[in-house]
């Protein structure tokens, strides 16, 4: 009984990966074009219209650029020594981890729709406050 109970999972859980491939497959294709044209977005003067904006634009950057926090972590360096404020960078790394408006498809399929964009917004505005928090808490201590 256990053996055919094992069996049935093992082919439910092979088909529902069948069916999860093109979405996944298709997820890697748009993040990979994100990441690639986002740094001509930086070069054309995204940033520097003020705190406020530019930890909205940072957040908004990052949701669309999901990816590897040790990637973010490079870019968010570069984006200091080119003079970005410390809002957008911290947005945009807090946003890259935790936002991923391009795997929002998959996740929608796999825990629901309305699940996958409360936490996306949720995490989205997160983002904005904590790159607030971040950068007042960093000012007070020094």
């Amino acid at each position: 009984m256990e053996k055919a109970r094992l069996r049935a999972s093992l082919k439910k859980t092979a088909w529902t990966f069948i069916n999860l491939l093109p979405i996944v497959v298709g997820m890697l294709l748009l993040t990979s074009l994100a990441v690639t044209v986002f740094p001509e977005q930086i070069s054309a003067g995204l940033f520097g219209g003020g705190n406020a904006f530019d930890a909205l634009i940072g957040a908004s950057a990052g949701s669309v650029a999901a990816g590897h926090p040790v990637a973010s972590y490079l870019l968010g360096g570069e984006l200091l020594k080119s003079g970005v404020s410390l809002f957008a960078v911290t947005a945009l790394i807090v946003s890259w981890v935790t936002v991923g408006i391009v795997q929002l498809p998959a996740e929608a399929l796999m825990l629901g729709i309305r699940f996958a964009i409360y936490r996306n917004v949720i995490c989205f505005f997160s983002s904005v406050a904590i790159a607030y928090l971040s950068v007042y808490t960093l000012r007070l201590m020094g």
